[in-house]
C-alpha cells in the first residue's frame, strides 16, 4: 500500500480510501464487515461513509467492521459527514454516529455537500463553524473537513476560511479539467485531499472502450488505469473508492500494488486524450459560467453527459437531484443570449441541452 499525509495533521493514509454508499448487499452484515477487513488486511486505513448511505444502514455495518477491525488490531481512520448547520442538529448528528460507529471520536469530520456558495454562506450564518471547533475542542472530531461540489473559482472562497484541515470533491479522468483551480488552493494551503467518484460513479467502469485512452500499459483494466492516473496526482491524499463487493476491493489493490509512477508529460497526453474521446461530451472545462442569468450551465452539462452516455433522461435527472441537488426548472432562466456558447470551447448546443433538461424534468414530475 502506499500512503500519504494528509495535509498538515501528521497523519498518514492510504492513497486507496474505501466508500461506504455502494455496498451491494448493504443488510449482508456478515458480508459488509469481511469486505472492509479484506481491504484493511491489505493496507487500506481511510474508510468514509455518511448518515444518508442507505439511510443510516451504511454507518451501521461500519459500526460492526470497525469492532472486527479493532479486534483484529487493524488501523483504520473513519471519515463520516453531516448536512446540519446549527449547533443543536450538528449535535444531535453526531451523537447518533458515534453510537452508529462505535467510536470515541470521528477522525474526519466534513460539512457535507456544498453544492454552492449561497448554500456555504447560509450554513456558516447558521454557525457551523462555531460548533465544528467546539467538537474538535472538546476531542468529539480530530480534523475539520469539508465535502463540495463547487467547482472553478469558488472553492477558493470556501477553502480561505482557514479552518479546514482537508477537503472532499470529486474527480477523476472524466472531470479533470474543472478541478485544477481546486488543486492550486490545496496547495498552497497544504490540505488534505480526498477525491470521490474517481470512477465517475461507475461511468468508467461501464464504458472501458471510452475510456481507453487512460490505460498506460496493454495488460491492465480501464478501472486500474483509471486510479493510477489519480496516484500520479501527488496532491490527491487518497482516491475514495466507492466498493460494492470484494472483488471491486481486489481491483482498486491491484491498481496499488502494480502502480509505476506516470510522468507530467504522460498525464498530459491522457488529458489531452480524453478532450478528443468525448465527441459530444462537456469536458467540464468551465468556460460557459457566468450566465447572466445564473443558471448554473456547468452542473446542468454534466448532468446532461449522463443522458448521452446512459442513452436515457432518468439518467440526467438523477445526477441533477443526487448529485447537485438542483432542479431540472433551473435550466428554464436561460434567455438565449448566447453568452455560454459563445465562450464554448466545444461549440456545444448548451441553448438546445437546457431545453432538454427542462422537458426531461417536467417529463419526471
Amino acid at each position: 500500500m502506499i500512503y500519504r499525509e494528509y495535509g498538515k495533521t501528521g497523519e498518514s493514509v492510504s492513497v486507496v480510501g474505501f466508500g461506504g454508499m455502494r455496498f451491494e448487499s448493504i443488510d449482508d452484515t456478515e458480508a459488509c464487515v469481511g469486505m472492509m477487513v479484506r481491504a484493511a488486511e491489505a493496507g487500506v486505513n481511510y474508510f468514509d461513509t455518511a448518515p444518508g448511505y442507505f439511510g443510516t444502514k451504511s454507518e451501521q455495518a461500519y459500526g460492526a467492521g470497525l469492532a472486527e477491525l479493532r479486534r483484529r488490531g487493524l488501523p483504520y481512520y473513519v471519515s463520516t459527514k453531516t448536512f446540519a448547520s446549527n449547533e443543536s442538529g450538528v449535535r444531535t448528528e453526531i451523537e447518533g454516529q458515534l453510537e452508529r460507529l462505535g467510536v470515541d471520536a470521528i477522525d474526519f469530520y466534513h460539512i457535507w455537500c456544498i453544492t454552492s456558495l449561497e448554500n456555504w454562506r447560509e450554513r456558516t450564518r447558521d454557525g457551523v463553524l462555531d460548533v465544528f471547533r467546539k467538537l474538535k475542542d472538546e476531542g468529539l472530531i480530530r480534523h475539520i473537513c469539508v465535502s463540495s461540489h463547487l467547482i472553478g473559482d469558488e472553492i477558493r472562497e470556501l477553502l480561505m476560511e482557514g479552518v479546514f484541515e482537508g477537503v472532499l470533491f470529486g474527480y477523476s479522468p472524466y472531470n479533470f479539467s474543472t478541478r485544477q483551480k481546486a488543486f492550486d488552493a490545496i496547495r498552497k494551503h497544504d490540505l488534505g485531499c480526498v477525491v470521490m467518484n474517481p470512477l465517475g460513479g461507475g461511468l468508467i467502469p461501464n464504458n472501458p472502450d471510452l475510456f481507453s485512452f487512460v490505460k498506460t500499459r496493454e495488460n491492465e483494466s480501464v478501472v486500474e488505469a483509471s486510479l493510477r492516473f489519480l496516484f500520479a496526482h501527488e496532491e490527491i491524499t487518497v482516491s475514495l473508492v466507492g466498493f460494492g463487493n470484494a472483488w471491486h476491493v481486489d481491483e482498486a489493490i491491484s491498481a496499488v500494488e502494480g502502480y509505476e509512477p506516470i510522468s507530467p508529460a504522460r498525464l498530459e497526453q491522457i488529458k489531452a486524450a480524453a478532450s478528443r474521446s468525448f465527441d459530444g461530451i462537456c469536458t467540464g472545462c468551465g468556460y460557459c459560467e457566468g450566465c447572466p442569468e445564473e443558471v448554473p450551465i456547468p452542473k446542468l452539462m454534466d448532468a446532461y453527459n449522463q443522458k448521452l452516455l446512459h442513452g436515457d433522461y432518468q439518467s440526467l435527472i438523477n445526477r441533477l437531484k443526487w448529485h447537485w441537488n438542483i432542479p431540472a426548472e433551473e435550466a428554464a432562466k436561460c434567455i438565449e443570449c448566447g453568452q455560454c456558447e459563445e465562450a464554448c470551447t466545444q461549440h456545444l448546443d448548451i441553448t438546445g441541452r437546457l431545453k432538454e433538461i427542462v422537458e426531461a424534468g417536467t417529463a419526471a414530475t
